[in-house]
């Protein structure tokens, strides 16, 4: 997605202040947790990829919107058509994916996820170019049409929905997947951990943000967000191989790099998030081998509930008057208390 890299770029030349951006960013996740949990009942009980493929399709408008309307509360409104199509894809796919590969899950999602970061990255690439012959418009019109096409393109893969689900009302499961993500300790921790990791991505919302606190150009920012995302389909190839605990790793680097004065700290965020990259693939594959009943998308998407309510921990912190190095480098904390919880966990 061209715009992807860009798109707080977008909102800060269009005059939103830090405040407004992180204020968008609060939209976005209060309505992706909203409808996080009833979409994952839904899934359940309906069609996991009918109801990925509208979801895509909704995030696809939500782009387009901002193109039309170009000021706050057109982003605001594109957010909660995002927002809204987020809640229905997440959890549907790792459910529909755990459902036709079983314990091959962790490889078969690591190689997914990194072909689907390289693709980010040659759009990343991309977005540069783009950028500079036909600005914002073209990048949008461009991730508009990839949303759209891959919604569609999901209606090609195999259907499921809840195993044992069948004749089971919609609110039966509901309550079976709230009961199941609750039945036992290490199934409390390990659904704890798969929410916690993936809300610390929250941070790279403002990675282009501090690579031009850096220094970093507008035109330049694609470029060295690509080395971020190389990073991240490394470590997620890696994590369908090996096994491991990396989020200590993860949040002592990202304070290290935060506080490099300059371009190169980039170079060790980029790191960082490659080991974040691996620790929540790892998570979600040990969250999915704890779910033995038929509300598989539920669960998950309970877990996705505390990943939103997480995220925007992470964006109001991020709209308190410090400087964006000081910011970045105190959300380590948290990361690092993360990493504690997954000893636990395993002790």
């Amino acid at each position: 997605m061209l715009l992807y890299p860009v798109y707080a770029l977008l909102f800060a030349d269009a005059g939103l202040t830090t405040g407004q951006i992180s204020t968008l960013f609060v939209i976005w996740s209060v309505v992706s947790f909203a409808f996080e949990v009833p979409s994952g009942a839904l899934a359940d009980a309906w069609s996991r990829r009918g109801l990925y493929a509208i979801g895509q399709t909704l995030i696809g408008a939500g782009y387009a919107l901002w193109l039309i309307w170009p000021a706050f509360p057109g982003f605001a409104l594109g957010f909660v058509l995002w927002g809204l199509g987020g809640a229905l894809t997440s959890g549907t796919l790792e459910a529909l994916v755990y459902d036709q590969v079983g314990e091959a899950y962790a490889a078969v999602m690591g190689r997914a996820g990194t072909v689907a970061i390289l693709a980010m990255t040659a759009a990343t690439l991309l977005a540069a170019p783009a950028l500079a012959v036909g600005g914002y418009r073209l990048v949008g019109i461009a991730s508009v049409a990839v949303v759209t096409l891959s919604g569609l393109l999901a209606l090609r893969l195999p259907d499921s929905r809840g195993t044992g689900g069948d004749g089971e009302s919609y609110l039966g499961l509901l309550r079976s997947g709230m009961r199941e993500s609750v039945k036992n300790r290490r199934t409390i921790v390990a659904l704890a951990v798969a929410a916690l990791l993936p809300g610390f991505s929250a941070l790279d919302e403002y990675l282009p943000l501090l690579a031009r606190d850096k220094g970093a150009p507008t035109v330049a920012v694609p470029l060295i967000y690509a080395l971020t995302a190389l990073a991240m389909a490394a470590g997620s190839a890696l994590a369908g191989r090996f096994a491991g605990r990396v989020s200590a790793g993860a949040a002592a680097l990202l304070a290290a790099g935060v506080l490099i004065p300059h371009l190169a700290g980039m170079v060790v965020i980029s790191v960082a998030f490659g080991l974040l990259q691996f620790a929540m693939v790892r998570a979600e594959t040990r969250l999915q081998e704890e779910i033995t009943g038929p509300a598989r998308s539920t669960v998950l998407s309970v877990s996705g509930f505390g990943a939103e309510v997480f995220a925007v921990v992470l964006y109001a912190w991020f709209a308190l008057p410090l400087t964006l190095p000081a910011l970045f480098a105190l959300a380590a904390i948290p990361l690092l208390l993360t990493a504690v919880l997954e000893i636990v966990r395993e002790g």
